[in-house]
């Protein structure tokens, strides 16, 4: 199957936008060129629901199935049969842990064709961050640190209490208000940046690289049967070293796998390298 096969589809269709959070900014553009839909967003759609950040209303399910939930959702409240959704974590980086990442999900429904097809942004670029502040140097410094006021952010009472809080904060002057009121109760705030994506640009950024991932996915169709959301899963080490041609760690191919059928295509080395430098390589540089 074409491109332009695969557009008869998508293309003139209605794709409803699950999100409360402005990201349509990002993503309807992508979706509209590559797939040739007509995006929409819900009115009074409260993913809040669902889960917050600041904890007032728990995650109840994992990234995943949030945001499935979202789609459906969105496509009950608005009569649409094709949908997109996004559900972010935030927090150490899985694998190297002492860095903090931006773990997003974009999934992407369409009923019609009985098609779900999703994709992970796991990215560095993000500004996530939390301090107990006890003075207005300290909150300056933190502040600055964070990318404010271009990022807004939220001040409480304290990290574990949900109560007194304050969020989307965007200018010194209610910073600064926020902080006081509560400093003077209390001794010190817990500030922290604000992570819904209209207001951190950074987030919104890696909605945008997801997008574009997931529409390059749903482009994608499977050799065999030539159903969309052709990607990959699993990546399979042993690129040999250079020096002395054992495998290492490094990816040698990408597996990728069809969902409708079960085709199973391998590609090797994926990132246009034959061999790995001998500096990652456990036998030569133990």
């Amino acid at each position: 199957m074409n491109h332009d096969q695969l557009l008869k589809k998508f293309e003139g269709r209605k794709l409803v936008i699950a999100t409360k959070h402005n990201k349509e900014v990002v993503i309807a553009s992508i979706f509209e060129k590559e797939l040739g839909v007509s995006c929409i967003t819900p009115k009074d759609f409260d993913t809040d629901l669902l889960g917050t950040f600041t904890g007032e209303i728990e995650r109840s399910q994992d990234p995943l199935e949030t945001a499935r939930k979202k789609c459906h959702l969105a496509m009950d409240l608005t009569n649409c049969d094709m949908a997109i959704a996004s559900e972010g974590s935030f927090g150490p980086h899985p694998s190297i842990g002492f860095i903090n990442a931006d773990d997003e999900i974009l999934m992407f429904i369409d009923k019609k064709n009985n098609l779900e097809i999703w994709v992970r942004e796991l990215s560095l670029n993000t500004n996530f961050n939390g301090e107990e502040i006890k003075s207005v140097k300290q909150l300056i410094e933190f502040s600055e640190n964070v990318k404010f006021p271009d990022h807004a952010l939220i001040i409480r009472k304290s990290k574990s209490e949900n109560i007194e809080i304050t969020k989307g904060i965007t200018d010194w002057i209610s910073l600064k208000s926020a902080f006081l009121k509560l400093h003077d109760k209390y001794g010190s705030v817990y500030v922290e940046t604000d992570m819904r994506a209209l207001y951190n640009p950074t987030r919104m950024q890696v909605i945008a690289d997801a997008a574009k991932k997931l529409s390059e996915k749903i482009n994608s169709s499977c050799p065999s049967c030539q159903t969309p959301g052709f990607g990959i899963t699993n990546a399979i080490p042993g690129l040999p070293c250079a020096q002395c041609r054992l495998p290492t760690r490094s990816t040698l191919s990408f597996e990728y796998k069809c969902k409708a059928c079960s085709f199973i295509e391998e590609k090797k080395f994926p990132h246009n390298k034959m061999e790995e430098d001998p500096t990652y390589c456990d036998f030569c540089n133990p």
